[in-house]
C-alpha cells in the first residue's frame, strides 16, 4: 500500500488482502469511471468549470476559467467551490470502488482570472488525487458502499418550494456535521430575528443584481445553453420567488424565499481566499450527500455571498464574524410522492480529459 486516505485509515479501512490485478487498459477505463461520477457533482450554473488528466496512478484536477463567469463570480469563488465539490465526488466515488484516495492540493494563485467563455489556455491545477488499489471488498462492505455510491447518483439540485415540515434539529446535525468533517465553520441560522435578517438582506442583494445587466444576461445565458451543460427549464419553477436567480422555467411549482420550516446553514473558512473555496467546496459535496441520505433537499443560495457589502454583514450579524462566509445552503423537505427531476446535463468524458 503506497497510499490512504485520512477517512480510510480512521474508519479503520486499511486493507489486508493484495489489490485486484488490472491491466493498464482496465485500470485506466476504471479511473475515468471515477472522473465521469466526479463531473455529477452540483456546480454553479451547471458550468462543469473543470477538467482531469488521468494517469496509471493518479487522477489530477484542473479548475477551467474559461467556463467562468466573469460578471457573476469575477473572483472564482464559485468556480472553485464547484472544483471542490467534484473533487469530494472523486475521492467518495473512489472509495466505494475499492479505492484508496490520498489528496495533494496544488499551490495556488492568489486569484483566478476570467477567461471569456470558449477561451483556451484556462487551466489551472487544482489537486493531484493518488490511487491505491482497488482493494477488493467483503459482501457487507460492497453492499454499505453501494449504498453510499447510490447517494451520488441521486443527488440533484430541486429547485421546487419545501414543504412547512421543520427539518428537526437531530436531522440537520449531521448534515452540518459532514461539512465540518472538511474543515469548514457552519453555522445553523434558527432564530427569528437573524431569519427575518437575512431576508432582507435577501431583498437588498434582490435590488442590486436585478439593476446589473451583465449579470442577468450571463444567467440567461446559462439557462437552456445545451445540451450537455446549463440549466434546463424543465428544472426551474414555472413561477419564481426571491432566492431564486433563474428566470421561470417550466416546472408547475413556486419556490419561496425562505420557508419556516426549512434549516438554513451557512458555510465558510477562517478566510476568503482560494483554498479556503475549495475546502467549502469539498464540504458542500458532503453534506449535499449526507442530506440526500436523510431525504433532504438542498438549495444553494450564492447570490448573498457575491455582493460584498451583504457578504460582510453576513458576516458580522450572523456568523458574528466567527468565519468568512462563502456559501449559504437552504435545506428542507420535498413532497412525499412529488416526481423525480430530469438529470442535469452533463459534458461527455472526452470534453473534460486532459490528454
Amino acid at each position: 500500500m503506497t497510499t490512504s486516505s485520512a477517512r480510510d485509515v480512521a474508519r479503520g479501512e486499511t486493507p489486508s488482502a493484495a489489490p485486484v490485478d488490472l491491466s493498464p487498459d482496465r485500470r485506466r477505463a476504471a479511473l475515468e469511471d471515477l472522473v465521469l461520477l466526479a463531473c455529477r457533482a452540483p456546480s454553479i450554473h451547471n458550468t462543469q468549470p473543470w477538467a482531469w488528466q488521468v494517469s496509471s496512478t493518479s487522477v489530477t484536477l484542473f479548475a477551467d476559467t474559461s467556463r467562468g463567469l466573469p460578471a457573476e463570480d469575477p473572483d472564482g469563488r464559485g468556480l472553485l467551490i464547484s472544483c471542490g465539490a467534484a473533487l469530494q465526488h472523486l475521492t467518495w466515488a473512489a472509495r466505494c470502488r475499492g479505492w484508496l484516495t490520498h489528496v495533494r492540493p496544488a499551490p495556488g494563485p492568489a486569484s483566478f482570472a476570467m477567461l471569456p467563455a470558449g477561451a483556451s489556455e484556462g487551466l489551472h491545477e487544482v489537486a493531484r488525487i493518488e490511487l491505491d488499489g482497488p482493494w477488493p471488498l467483503g459482501p457487507l462492505e460492497s453492499a454499505e458502499r453501494a449504498d453510499d455510491l447510490a447517494l451520488l447518483l441521486h443527488r440533484c439540485t430541486d429547485r421546487r418550494r419545501f414543504t412547512g415540515w421543520p427539518v428537526p434539529t437531530e436531522r440537520l446535525a449531521p448534515v452540518a456535521a459532514a461539512a465540518r468533517s472538511r474543515g469548514v465553520a457552519v453555522a445553523s441560522i434558527v432564530g427569528t430575528s437573524d431569519r427575518f435578517r437575512l431576508e432582507a438582506l435577501l431583498h437588498r442583494v434582490d435590488d442590486v443584481l436585478s439593476l446589473d445587466a451583465a449579470r442577468l444576461a450571463e444567467q440567461r445565458a446559462w439557462v437552456d445553453r445545451s445540451e450537455v451543460d446549463g440549466v434546463p427549464l424543465g428544472v426551474l419553477p414555472a413561477r419564481t420567488a426571491l432566492a431564486d436567480r433563474f428566470g421561470p422555467g417550466t416546472l408547475d411549482d413556486r419556490s419561496s424565499a425562505l420557508g419556516s420550516g426549512e434549516g438554513l446553514l451557512l458555510l465558510g473558512t477562517e478566510d476568503d481566499a482560494p483554498a479556503g473555496w475549495l475546502r467549502t467546496g469539498q464540504a458542500l459535496g458532503a453534506l449535499w450527500l449526507e442530506a440526500t441520505r436523510a431525504g433532504l433537499s438542498v438549495v444553494p443560495v450564492s447570490q448573498v455571498i457575491e455582493v460584498a457589502a451583504v457578504r460582510e454583514e453576513i458576516e458580522q450579524r450572523l456568523a458574528g464574524g466567527a468565519f468568512r462566509p462563502h456559501l449559504l445552503l437552504r435545506v428542507g423537505w420535498q413532497s412525499i410522492g412529488r416526481s423525480d427531476l430530469p438529470r442535469t446535463p452533463r459534458r461527455p468524458l472526452a470534453d473534460v480529459l486532459v490528454r
